[in-house]
């Protein structure tokens, strides 16, 4: 029952406590007086009651479409992480989406088949964290100098957040680009490199999605 509705039932009770006092002492007090407050009494208790039951029936509904949310989103990220051997980890409130998008030996051009995952990607972000930040980060095998592995991967960052610009349809405030080049501990394969194949596991990309503002929709989820 709402502070408002609360005052106007004890009014009435107060009402109705002065007309039963008064018919303790006076026999000229109406039986029609009594049982009107009574009525009264009656009706705001009532819409108390149902403004409560209102407030429960949203409630309700509003938990069963959340519910309803989090089992699809778990359901397409468990489908994402079959369908392209994604790996996906929770970092400081933040999902980190470790994606099979690889480079070239010193290359920077993002490989025409790398390019459904992030396609899929974009669908996700789009469908259930639209206006999160994505942050995607560049790495390097340790071929080469660090400053120049550091550069490298500022390119690669950039290629797959130019893509996701324009084929994914993301603003430009809501992408940035950052680079970690060869930094060894976060090497999938410490130590491999090129040229050739080898070392192709570091020459790669993760996408971070920053979802602190809708934190709750995935507060029930573990990955």
């Amino acid at each position: 029952m709402s502070t408002r509705q609360g005052r106007r039932t004890a009014m009435s009770l107060g009402a109705l406590a002065m007309v039963v006092g008064l018919a303790g002492c006076a026999a000229k007090v109406k039986q029609e007086d009594f049982n009107s407050e009574v009525a009264k009494l009656r009706q705001e208790m009532q819409a108390g009651d149902q403004a409560v039951a209102s407030r429960l029936d949203s409630t309700n509904q509003a938990v069963a479409q959340q519910n309803a949310r989090l089992d699809a989103l778990e359901q397409e990220l468990q489908a994402f992480r079959g369908e392209y051997t994604v790996s996906i980890e929770r970092v400081r409130g933040m999902l980190k989406f470790n994606v099979p998008v690889h480079f070239d030996f010193a290359s920077s051009e993002l490989r025409e088949g790398d390019r459904p995952v992030l396609d899929r990607f974009a669908t996700v972000v789009a469908e259930y964290y639209p206006g999160a930040l994505v942050t995607v980060e560049g790495f390097t095998d340790p071929s080469g100098s660090a400053a120049y592995n550091l550069q490298l991967g500022r390119r690669r960052a950039q290629a797959v957040q130019e893509y996701l610009a324009t084929a994914g349809g993301f603003g430009a405030d809501r992408l940035r680009a950052v680079s970690y080049g060869e930094v060894r501990n976060r090497q999938v394969v410490p130590g491999a490199k090129g040229p050739g194949e080898q070392g192709i596991e570091n020459r790669r990309v993760a996408l971070v999605i920053d979802h602190a503002a809708i934190a709750t929709d995935v507060a029930a989820l573990t990955f």
